[in-house]
C-alpha cells in the first residue's frame, strides 16, 4: 500500500470518530505536500468538509488532528500531524518508516511498490491511425507516442490492454489513388520508394481532377468500382495496403511500438449497410435530403450538428465506420473502456459517436483523449520549407544523426558500432520524451537543441543519470539487477530522506497518469527523481561513505533510483544505454 493510501486509511478512521462524521463514501485524499518545509504529505479534507458544513476549517482541522493522535498506526508512520494555512493537515514521515518503505522497494524490483487495481479493466486503446498510401508525418507522433505510453502504463498498473491501430485504408482518397496508379505510375520509382511514388501518382490525379470535371468523375468511378468489389481495383488497393504497411512497420519497429490489432476501416466495410439499416429500424437515424442522418435534438451541444451516416450517393463515412468499430470492440473484446487518442479537432465527432452508441443501448464509456499540435521554432504548425508536413521517417533519421554528433563530441573513444547504438537510443528517446513531457493538450515547440541537451528536463539528462548510477553500483560491487536482501537501511542525512520519499512516490504516480491520461506526470516525476538524486550525490558520498551501514544505505538508494528511472523510461517507450 502506498504511503498516501496508508495515510488516507488513517484519516478515514479519524473522520469516523468525529461527533458528526462524514458519509462513508466521503473522499479524503492525501497527497505529497506542495512545500516540504511544512510536511511530507498533506490533506485538505478539513477545508472541503468545512465548506459543505459552513463552519471554520481550522477548527474542524483541530478536531481531526485530535482524533488522529489516538491512532497507533499513524504514530508509526508520522510525527503528530500539524495544521497549516486555512486548514491543511500536514504529515511528517518518520525516518525509520521511510527506511522500511525503501527496503520494500529494493526487494520489489519488478513492481517498485505499484499494486494492481482492485478491479482490473479491459481497455481498448485506439492510437496512431495513419492513412494508407500516405507517409506518416510528424503529426502522427503525438497519437502514437501518447497512446503507446498510456498502453504501457495501463498494462504495468495491472489492466488488460488491447491496442488497435485503426488504419485509414478505405477512404474516398482511393478513387484518386487508383486512377493515379492506372495512369501515372512509374514502376521503377515504385520499387525504389513505394510511398513517395504512390503520393506522387495520387497528387497528380488530384491536381487533374480539380481542374477537369471528367477526371473527377473518373476518380469517383474508380472508387465506386473498388467499393463494388471490382477485382482489378481490389488488387491495386491490396498492393497499396501491402506497400504502405511495410513502411509503417519499419517506423513502428524503430519506435518500438507494437499493436495487438491493426483493423483498418476496410475491416468493417461489410458491416456498414446492416448497421445503417438497424439505426433506421430503431428510429435512431432517418432520411434527410437523400442522406441518412442522426439528429440530436435532446442534446443542446449537438442539436444543430447532425451526423451523416450514409451520404446521398450511398457512400458511408467516418461516423458509420466508428460506430461499427465501437460495436466490434465492445462485443468481441468485451471492453470495459475505450480510449481514443486522437487530435483535439475531432472532439465533435466523438461526441456524436458517443451519443449514437448510447441510443443504441451501449454503456461502455468511450473516452476521447485529445492532444494539441507540434510547432516549429517559428511557433507555427511544423512544416517543411515547401509547406508540406514533415515526414516522420525524416524526423527520426535526423534525430539519430544529431544524437550521433553529440555522442562523438562527448565520448569519442567509443567504438563506432557502440556510438551508433547509443545515438539511436539517445536520438529516439529525445524525440519521444520531448513529446511525452508536455501536457498533451498544449501545443509545444519542437527544438532540437533543447531535446538533445544533457541539462534540463530531457531524455538525455535522465539517461545520463541512469548511466552514472549504474557505474557507481558497479564500482561499489553491488549487483544493479539483484533484489535487495530485505535489510532495513538507516536514513540519517536530509538528502537521503528526500530521495527515499521521492522513490516511494513512484507507486502513487502510476495511477495518477491514468486518471487524466497524462504521461507527462510520469516524465515530470522522473525528472524530479533525477534532480533529487543529484542533490543526494553532491551532499552524500556513496563509495567513500564513512561507515559501512551508511555506504550500504546509499548504495541501496542508488540501486532503487536506477531501477525506477529504467522502469519509468520504459513505460514511456524510452530505452537506456549502459554507456554514453
Amino acid at each position: 500500500m502506498t504511503i498516501a493510501h496508508q495515510l488516507q486509511a488513517v484519516l478515514r478512521r479519524a473522520l469516523a470518530t468525529l461527533p458528526e462524521p462524514p458519509p462513508a463514501d466521503f473522499d479524503a485524499p492525501v497527497s505529497p505536500a506542495a512545500d516540504t518545509r511544512f510536511g511530507d504529505y498533506q490533506a485538505n479534507v478539513a477545508m472541503t468538509l468545512a465548506k459543505a458544513r459552513r463552519t471554520n476549517p481550522r477548527a474542524l482541522a483541530a478536531q481531526i488532528v485530535e482524533a488522529l493522535k489516538a491512532d497507533t498506526v499513524l504514530a508509526a508512520i508520522s510525527a503528530p500531524p500539524e495544521i497549516a494555512g486555512a486548514g491543511f493537515i500536514n504529515f511528517r514521515l518518520r525516518p525509520e518508516f521511510l527506511a522500511a518503505q525503501l527496503a520494500t522497494l529494493d526487494a520489489d524490483p519488478a513492481r517498485l511498490g505499484v499494486e494492481p487495481p482492485a478491479r482490473p479493466l479491459t481497455v481498448v486503446i485506439d492510437l496512431s491511425g495513419p492513412n494508407i498510401a500516405k507517409p506518416m508525418h510528424v503529426g502522427h507522433l503525438r497519437s502514437t507516442m501518447i497512446g503507446d505510453a498510456l498502453a504501457r502504463v495501463a498494462r504495468f498498473a495491472g489492466h488488460h490492454v488491447i491496442t488497435d491501430n485503426h488504419l485509414g485504408d478505405w477512404g474516398t482518397q482511393f478513387g484518386k489513388v487508383i486512377y493515379g496508379w492506372k495512369h501515372f505510375l512509374d514502376e521503377k520509382a515504385l520499387a525504389a520508394d513505394p510511398l513517395a511514388e504512390l503520393v506522387r501518382a495520387y497528387q497528380e490525379a488530384s491536381r487533374l481532377s480539380d481542374a477537369d470535371p471528367a477526371i473527377a468523375d473518373a476518380c469517383r468511378e474508380e472508387l465506386a468500382r473498388l467499393q463494388a468489389g471490382d477485382e482489378v481495383n481490389l488488387a491495386i488497393w491490396q498492393k497499396c495496403v501491402e506497400l504502405s504497411r511495410e513502411e509503417l512497420d519499419r517506423i513502428y519497429d524503430e519506435l518500438a511500438v507494437r499493436f495487438d490489432h491493426q483493423f483498418g476501416e476496410s475491416f468493417f466495410r461489410d458491416a456498414l449497410a446492416p448497421l445503417v439499416a438497424r439505426l433506421e429500424e430503431k428510429g435512431i437515424a432517418q432520411t434527410s435530403e437523400g442522406a441518412v442522418v442522426v439528429f440530436f435534438p435532446e442534446d443542446p451541444k449537438l442539436a444543430d450538428k447532425p451526423a451523416i451516416i450514409r451520404k446521398r450517393d450511398g457512400a458511408f463515412n467516418y461516423a458509420t465506420t466508428d460506430v461499427a468499430t465501437y460495436e466490434q470492440r465492445v462485443n468481441s473484446f468485451h471492453a470495459d473502456a475505450l480510449w481514443y487518442v486522437v487530435g483535439a479537432p475531432q472532439a465533435l465527432h466523438f461526441e456524436q459517436i458517443n451519443a449514437i452508441v448510447r441510443r443504441m443501448g451501449y454503456t461502455v464509456p468511450l473516452t476521447h483523449i485529445p492532444f494539441g499540435s507540434i510547432l516549429g521554432e517559428d511557433r507555427k504548425i511544423m512544416r517543411t520549407r515547401s509547406g508540406d508536413n514533415v515526414a516522420l521517417r525524416d524526423l527520426l533519421d535526423e534525430a539519430v544523426e544529431r544524437a550521433l554528433a553529440v555522442v562523438e563530441e562527448k565520448n569519442p573513444e567509443l567504438p563506432a558500432d557502440e556510438k551508433a547504438e547509443v545515438a539511436r537510443v539517445i536520438g529516439l528517446g529525445a524525440v519521444k520524451y520531448a513529446e511525452l513531457s508536455q501536457h498533451r493538450l498544449t501545443d509545444y515547440i519542437f527544438s532540437w537543441s533543447k531535446m538533445l541537451s544533457f541539462q534540463g528536463n530531457t531524455a538525455p539528462y535522465l539517461q545520463n543519470a541512469y548511466v552514472r548510477i549504474r557505474s557507481i553500483l558497479r564500482r561499489g560491487g553491488l549487483d544493479p539487477d539483484a533484489p535487495g536482501s530485505g535489510g532495513v537501511p538507516t536514513l540519517t542525512a536530509p538528502a537521503e530522506f528526500d530521495l527515499a520519499r521521492k522513490l516511494a512516490q513512484f507507486a502513487e504516480t502510476i495511477p495518477a497518469v491514468l486518471d487524466d491520461f497524462r504521461p507527462n506526470l510520469l516524465a515530470n516525476y522522473l525528472y524530479e527523481l533525477a534532480g533529487a538524486f543529484h542533490t543526494f550525490y553532491e551532499t552524500c558520498p556513496v563509495l567513500k561513505a564513512g561507515e559501512e551501514t551508511q555506504r550500504d544505505t546509499r548504495l541501496t538508494l542508488c540501486r532503487v533510483v536506477a531501477r525506477t528511472l529504467r522502469t519509468g523510461l520504459d513505460l514511456l517507450g524510452i530505452e537506456v544505454p549502459e554507456r554514453m
